[in-house]
């Protein structure tokens, strides 16, 4: 029975088994999607294999879709020259896959040419813009790069400015938007920016524009919508808390008080807000909670093998926070850029570029400082606005007034003020007219180009041109206007006005008013001849001549700024293994001394690809692995604020008065600058080591490097090494000339590290980004008597100031302490440390107290993290900056005399609160002793904020179905979301300017 029941299990496996195997055959399902490259293009040509069924395989069309029909979850393999193999899970609602380039192949614009992004060093950073927009919706061009390219922390490798170039010329970062851009370089060290000069010594920011591809005609089209929020407002003392503080302070000073007890209850009461005011110039009375900023953009490119174009289309608009007068409808911003690049091949051998682009942005406004006013004017001051229903019937010469004025606000209000407050920022804004700054741009480019290999292999030839011209100009409407200061009583047992009082007259000319008007025009050129040759498949050999300069002009300056150099490049590379490179540039400066004019500014480079050698190749863990160290000098013009620095210069302009006989007056002659014929270029001395990995087939990649470099001879007038009659105050007058003496130097590194993992179908992808630097003044003229005082040996961006030993108690306090210099001291005054012994407070007790980052914090932190699930993408990045420190030197803070009351008052020191305060004593005189720097008013600057936070969806092909719509996607994204610091508050306050924004977004993006 045993065996005769095995028989039948056994055969009834073998009746079921092709039925089985049948149902599996037929159970398929159909995959159709597009595959696009990682700026959203879909790529022809893509080969699409399928594991199980190798007779479905099949190729991606000039759409870059393909359709095959294969088993649920069988693997999909994809493959394209130029791009990284990828596998995907079949599936009916796969719609798109999207190829990462092979990173060591993409080419990267460097000086002067585009190197495959494998070869580059490690002092070039690139940032793919295109492929970030997809998920990273920017409004601006470099809109958080200090957080997403390692050595950039708003400016490069610790310096304190850098050259911008848009296609080669010299222009604006914010003259081109972000869907214009394709790329941008960050040329950091010397190697990299030698061939442009001696206005590039300090790092190179170079912004590539897109171009046509060949393909089919293809729209783009994106369309954004967001909401500017307030992060926070000063936070300003009303007017009976500010009164009752004044007298405080007036006490404090031996003065009696100014304001009764009475006129301080009126104000706190609010029963009348005319005649007692109590303005708060943040309420939402005066302020919307927030405004918009709309966006649209269109792309249009193609082309074919002869030409190529690339179209972009921009408009953006944003409005304001103040909602009252003229400011409702007349404060907003518009912006509209047109820009178009041409690829023209005009023979098999020649070819040219044309590129042109326009920009017309417009920002109306009124004619006054709103927040600068909201800073200063104390809330108890004036009412705004004087109602006319509670001005006496009887009073003919007031309603005279009130007939005759042309500005009757809501048709129940007159303008309000003071005698001393005639013009007023809330009587302007009603009245006083309003205003438009118009700023054009327009950009033109060309090249051609040569390639002649019929006369040497590898040889070509091309030289560029470009021209711009921006201007700018303020039309304004500006009218006079009345205002009113209302005589009160209250005789008939409540408030009503028995007089009003005007200042000034209401007149409307209609002229318009053209001013502020400025111009720049740039020329920039260059012509090169360029060697690229492989011989035997592993000798590669570059080579490159280019000269290569540009001028421009400002309004209002004599001398054009120009650059000029001729540069040589040199390299060689063996199999990807081993490279040399060698640039230099003779550079020519109009600002030296005819004979100091020209020098050579020569750099090299070695690399060694050490994952190609026999030892490391093919392994399992070690992708890539590479080092590289460059060196060099660069000769610089850049401290240099002017031309004719190196000669006398004298004047008869401003000179004192003199008389050789009565009633006939003459001026000196006095010198202003002595003459210096050896002055010449600074230089930047530099070494840095960079190395680049790919561990795990790409798990784990990173790249980093190390700098250290020396600027020498920077040009500075150094009274200290001159007797002090070179020198007298009046006359003013100097023969001091300017020098090559001061010495700088910067040590530092940057690294920037990636995680790359799909784990259960999601795509992940996190980044670290680190940019740590430290500066130092190795050499200065100085006449400092106490070595704690010397600039030499400390930080470049030192901050110096007093060091505090808390508040005088008492005036036998006062009396035992050293004395202070600033001015007269009274208990509740900071008191500072005796430095030197020498019994006086004074500048020479100043010792160093931090670095202030003014050139970028000394360590930038990003952090950014990528998921994919689907047809979901979820980006997020962080910003760090640590190690600096800044002054609480606003008015907000240091709050003397007459000045608007802040809420940091309310921790004063007191007699009562003499042992808690954290505020010096309040006073209506000087501000000399206790507001000056100190480390009573340092404050640590580090911070960490979330930046961006964004989630895209794209939709699912079967949803477009045959539609003339490709692909359509939607995002939502918010922009300075968070801030974690000990001091928040304060970094996300504004003081006398527009406040910080958090931004929310919402945006729509199509292909057709």
């Amino acid at each position: 029975m045993k065996y005769l029941y095995k028989r039948i299990v056994l055969g009834a496996l073998i009746t079921v088994l092709p039925a089985i195997v049948q149902a599996q055959t037929n159970d398929k399902i159909n995959v159709k999607a597009i595959v696009r490259d990682s700026n959203g293009n879909p790529i022809s040509g893509v080969v699409v294999k399928n594991e199980l069924d190798i007779a479905s395989n099949t190729v991606t069309d000039s759409l870059g879709t393909f359709s095959l029909s294969t088993s649920p979850n069988a693997i999909l393999l994809i493959g394209a020259p130029g791009y990284r193999s990828a596998s995907v899970l079949a599936s009916s609602e796969l719609s798109y896959i999207t190829m990462m380039p092979d990173q060591s192949s993409r080419a990267v614009q460097v000086a002067h040419r585009k190197v495959k992004e494998g070869d580059l060093n490690g002092d070039v950073s690139v940032i793919n813009v295109s492929e970030l927009l997809e998920k990273n919706y920017m409004t601006s061009s470099l809109e958080n790069m200090q957080a997403l390219v390692n050595g950039f922390h708003g400016n490069i490798w610790g310096m304190d400015s850098y050259l911008v170039l848009v296609d080669g010329v010299p222009r604006d970062a914010s003259s081109v938007m972000p869907t214009e851009i394709d790329q941008i370089s960050f040329l950091k060290g010397v190697g990299a920016v030698a061939l442009y000069g001696s206005r590039a010594a300090k790092g190179v920011v170079y912004i590539t524009t897109k171009r046509g591809e060949v393909k089919d005609l293809q729209i783009r089209a994106r369309v954004n919508s967001g909401v500017f929020v307030p992060k926070s407002y000063p936070n300003y003392l009303g007017s009976a808390e500010y009164m009752t503080l004044y007298n405080e302070a007036r006490r404090n000073d031996g003065l009696d008080e100014l304001y009764t007890d009475g006129t301080i209850y009126n104000h706190a009461s609010g029963l009348n807000p005319y005649r007692y005011p109590n303005v708060d110039y943040f309420s939402s009375e005066y302020l919307r909670k927030s405004y918009n900023r709309h966006d649209g953009t269109v792309e249009i490119s193609g082309g074919n093998k002869l030409a190529r174009y690339y179209t972009n289309i921009g408009f953006n608009t944003a409005g304001s926070l103040l909602n009252f007068g003229e400011a409702i409808k007349n404060n907003r911003s518009d912006r509209l850029n047109v820009r178009g690049n041409v690829d023209v091949n005009i023979t098999d051998y020649i070819y040219a570029k044309v590129d042109a682009a326009a920009i017309y942005s417009n920002g109306r406004g009124v004619n006054t400082n709103y927040w600068q006013s909201a800073a200063t004017l104390r809330p108890h001051r004036f009412a705004p606005l004087i109602p006319i229903s509670m001005l006496e019937a009887n009073d003919e010469a007031s309603w005279q007034m009130v007939n005759n004025t042309r500005n009757i606000i809501h048709e129940k209000y007159v303008l309000g003020g003071t005698q001393l407050d005639q013009t007023n920022p809330f009587a302007a804004i009603y009245a006083g007219g309003n205003s438009q700054n118009t700023n054009r741009q327009f950009q033109f480019n060309t090249a051609i180009g040569a390639n002649l290999d019929n006369v040497i292999k590898g040889l070509a030839f091309e030289s560029t041109f470009g021209v711009d011209y921006a201007t700018s100009y303020t039309q304004s409407f500006n009218n006079d206007y009345a205002i009113f200061e209302a005589t009160w009583n209250n005789y008939a047992g409540y408030d009503q006005i028995s007089k009003l009082t005007q200042y000034g007259t209401d007149a409307r000319s209609g002229n318009q008013n053209v001013s502020n008007s400025s111009f720049r025009q740039t020329l920039a050129f260059s012509g090169q001849l360029n060697y690229l040759n492989t011989i035997n498949d592993s000798h590669t050999i570059s080579a490159m001549l280019v000269a290569n300069g540009f001028q421009q002009a400002n309004s209002g300056v004599y001398h054009k700024n120009s650059n000029a150099n001729l540069g040589i490049h040199v390299g060689y590379n063996f199999r990807n293994k081993y490279y040399a490179d060698f640039n230099g540039a003779i550079v020519h400066s109009a600002r030296l001394p005819e004979a100091n004019r020209r020098a050579f500014s020569p750099t090299a480079s070695l690399a060694w690809r050490i994952s190609e050698e026999d030892f490391l190749r093919g392994s399992s863990v070690v992708d890539n692995l590479k080092l590289s160290v460059s060196a060099g000098r660069l000769y610089t013009d850049l401290s240099m604020s002017d031309y004719y620095m190196y000669t006398n210069m004298y004047t008869q302009t401003d000179g004192a008065w003199y008389s050789w006989r009565d009633g006939a007056l003459n001026r000196t002659t006095d010198s202003r600058q002595g003459a210096n014929a050896n002055l010449t270029f600074s230089k930047r001395d530099e070494v840095n080591v960079s190395a680049e990995a790919s561990l795990f087939k790409g798990l784990l990649t990173m790249e980093g490097a190390f700098f250290a470099n020396e600027m020498t001879g920077n040009v500075v007038r150094a009274s200290a090494l001159y007797p002090s009659y070179f020198s007298t105050g009046w006359p003013n007058s100097s023969f001091i000339p300017y020098v090559n003496y001061n010495d700088d130097q910067r040590i530092g590194f940057d690294y920037n590290l990636n995680f790359n993992k799909n784990f259960r179908g999601v795509e992940w992808s996190l980044g670290f980004i680190a940019s740590y630097y430290e500066t130092k003044a190795t050499k200065r003229a100085e006449l400092f008597e106490d070595e704690y005082q010397k600039r030499q040996g400390r930080p470049i961006d030192a901050i110096w100031g007093l060091q505090s030993a808390g508040f005088f108690t008492d005036n036998e306090d006062i009396a035992n302490s050293p004395k202070q210099s600033f001015g007269q001291v009274r208990p509740g005054d900071i008191k500072y440390i005796d430095q030197n012994g020498d019994k006086v407070i004074n500048e020479q007790d100043e010792v160093y107290l931090g670095r202030g980052g003014w050139y970028g914090a000394p360590l930038t932190l990003g952090l950014n993290l990528t998921a994919k699930w689907k047809n979901f993408t979820f980006f997020a990045l962080g910003l760090g900056r640590y190690g600096a420190h800044d002054m609480k030197s606003s008015s907000y803070f240091w709050i003397a005399g007459e000045d608007k009351y802040s809420e940091v008052v309310r921790d004063r020191w007191t007699e009562e609160t003499k042992n808690t305060a954290t505020y010096p004593r309040l006073t209506t005189l000087g501000r000399n002793n206790n507001f000056r720097n100190s480390d009573f008013w340092l404050y640590n600057s580090n911070r960490f904020d979330l930046a961006k936070v964004q989630i895209s969806y794209d939709l699912p092909l079967t949803f477009l179905g045959k539609s003339f719509v490709r692909e359509l996607g939607v995002y939502v994204n918010g922009l300075n979301l968070l801030t974690v610091s000990k001091e928040r508050e304060l970094m996300e306050m504004n003081v006398g300017s527009a406040p910080q924004t958090r931004f929310y977004n919402v945006g729509v993006k199509a292909l057709f």
